[in-house]
């Protein structure tokens, strides 16, 4: 019993967090406390190995209402850094492909969300039968560490923003190693398997991403 309130006070947690776009990761590492760090669209809360699940739901509980209002103050501040910052305009790639605009770090966000939300019903319709698992909720995230990121209990998969400079091939891919988390949440032989079996040329896909910043989670 204590173990399924611990469950369902966690679920709670997450989902109220990513109502804010906050991900809530939680990592055991060998530190004798609970701590917490906060960044934008992210609460990373790092627990001892030897701890009960009761007692990090607990402490998270603790700590949501200073994240949410923390979280607000953050963005603020991160926006008004960027305001200050020189604007300097690159070139832009669109699926792989060099695009005849120059954009600003913040155009470009808009410019590849943009990109993102328009392919991304199309191409969740196209691999979810063909893994055969259903993705209840799906969102874009400005994500410099993963390239994509799956909620198992809420059936919500996260896409990097970044994801649109690549082959369209890559964030196919990353749609699929998504679902098939929920099939194995885990990166076991299994899971691997069943990446294989709906998409035969992941590998491809998984090598150009992986030489880069971010990682599939």
């Amino acid at each position: 019993m204590t173990t399924a309130l611990s469950e369902s006070l966690l679920t709670a947690l997450i989902e109220r967090l990513a109502a804010a776009d906050i991900e809530l990761k939680v990592s055991q590492k060998p530190v004798r406390n609970i701590n917490f760090s906060l960044k934008p669209y992210q609460l990373a809360v790092s627990v001892p190995v030897a701890i009960s699940a009761k007692q990090v739901a607990q402490a998270i509980d603790r700590r949501v209402d200073w994240a949410l209002d923390h979280h607000k103050q953050l963005l603020i501040r991160q926006q008004q850094l960027f305001s200050m910052t020189p604007t300097v305009a690159h070139p832009i790639l669109l699926w792989g492909k060099a695009q005849s605009i120059n954009l600003n770090e913040q155009e470009k966000l808009v410019y590849y969300r943009q990109q993102l939300a328009e392919v991304m019903p199309e191409l969740f319709d196209k691999w979810q039968p063909i893994v055969g698992a259903q993705a209840k909720e799906t969102r874009i995230k400005k994500m410099h560490t993963r390239w994509g990121s799956c909620n198992t209990r809420a059936q919500r998969i996260w896409l990097s923003v970044y994801l649109p400079a690549f082959p369209i091939e890559c964030t196919e891919y990353v749609i699929v190693h998504e679902l098939c988390h929920l099939h194995h949440a885990n990166h076991s032989r299994a899971f691997w398997q069943t990446v294989e079996n709906a998409m035969p040329e992941y590998k491809q896909w998984h090598k150009m991403l992986a030489g880069k910043a971010g990682k599939l989670d």
